[in-house]
């Protein structure tokens, strides 16, 4: 990881915890894999599984857990944690946080409308846009050439990413990311059909997003079409996800890139969904459901646990094999049935 200067070992321990064991005044330039690290830099060692990659690497200095303590504290300064690879994320948020320029103001090439109201701190990039009547909270970034539509909410603390869009009156809360050509608000796919032609439904509803929300590059959040579309708190979305109209996805689920998800379905709170998994409109996905990549979800999952749909990969001559023997299922079942009632009626 790029530096941010010289950071003293203690510094860190000051400001997120854990036991130290080494010197507190140790300099470090930046966070590195075991693999890479030298000696300015600090690692992490989840468990047992990785104590040969520990023992090669050159880092400075290690988070361990407190079973690898002794043995790696012969080769480089400590800090000590129960769980190391969340201290990594944490230090890591810290680290990013030393390199993130001071809020630079509102460029002189940004568009805010006049009725925009601007917290402290506030930044608006070059060829940035902000509508009437949008809300900026404190600290919130937009960068250059994203569009904030009128009414549109940017909670404190926001990030918004190049060439993303906030469509009119959408909300997001605070502390949330979004990354580069999202789009959140675009409308939901809804037409009614007439005489062989397409009627549009306009859609009237809004995108809410709570707190500490990610939303990665490229993904389309669609408005509802009368109710809001809802992401909950906490809710991570990689790249390249689509979210239709009307959905809603509880707080702290997280989804992999190029997952899809149909009109109106409800997903629970703590769920995972792989990638390009899809999961069609109208379901419901109970708490602590997880998806496997790829998996086709056509029904309503009410129970929590792992669910997976996928045809496995093989050789294409044993694939198509397998592909036409599956078509034979439902003729296969019913001669099957079929004896069997002839085997009862003997």
């Amino acid at each position: 990881m790029r530096g941010a200067g010289e950071v003293r070992l203690g510094e860190i321990v000051e400001a997120l915890g854990g036991q130290l064991i080494g010197p507190a005044d140790l300099l470090l330039q930046g966070l590195a894999s075991l693999a890479s690290a030298q000696i300015w830099h600090i690692g992490f060692v989840t468990g047992a599984r990785h104590a040969e990659a520990m023992r090669a690497s050159r880092a400075g200095a290690l988070i361990v857990p407190p079973d690898l303590a002794e043995g790696a504290a012969e080769q480089a300064a400590l800090i000590v944690s129960p769980n190391p690879y969340l201290y990594y994320a944490r230090l890591s948020q810290w680290w990013a946080e030393r390199l993130r320029a001071p809020a630079a103001g509102v460029h002189p090439q940004a568009v805010v409308h006049p009725s925009a109201v601007l917290g402290e701190g506030v930044e608006v990039g070059a060829l940035a846009f902000v509508g009437a009547g949008a809300t900026l909270g404190a600290g919130a970034r937009i960068a250059p050439h994203a569009v904030i539509e009128a009414g549109a909410l940017i909670g404190p603390g926001t990030r918004i990413g190049a060439h993303v869009v906030i469509g009119a009156d959408c909300e997001l809360g605070a502390r949330c990311i979004v990354h580069g050509g999202a789009v959140i608000g675009a409308d939901g796919f809804g037409f009614a059909p007439d005489q062989g032609r397409w009627i549009k439904i306009e859609q009237l509803g809004r995108v809410r997003i709570g707190d500490d929300v990610e939303i990665g590059a490229n993904c389309t959040i669609d408005r509802g079409a009368l109710d809001d579309t809802v992401i909950e708190e906490g809710v991570k979305l990689d790249n390249l996800i689509h979210i239709a109209h009307n959905v809603h996805i509880g707080a702290h689920t997280a989804m992999a890139g190029c997952a899809a998800v149909a009109g109106s379905t409800r997903i629970g709170r703590h769920c995972t969904i792989g990638g390009d998994a899809k999961i069609i409109g109208h379901l419901t996905l109970a708490d602590h459901v997880h998806i496997s990549a790829c998996t086709v979800v056509t029904r309503s999952i009410q129970k929590p646990g792992t669910y997976t749909g996928i045809f496995p990969m093989d050789d294409n001559a044993s694939w198509e094999k397998n592909a036409a023997s599956l078509r034979q299922l439902y003729k296969l079942r019913e001669r099957v049935r079929a004896l069997e009632h002839q085997q009862k009626k003997n």
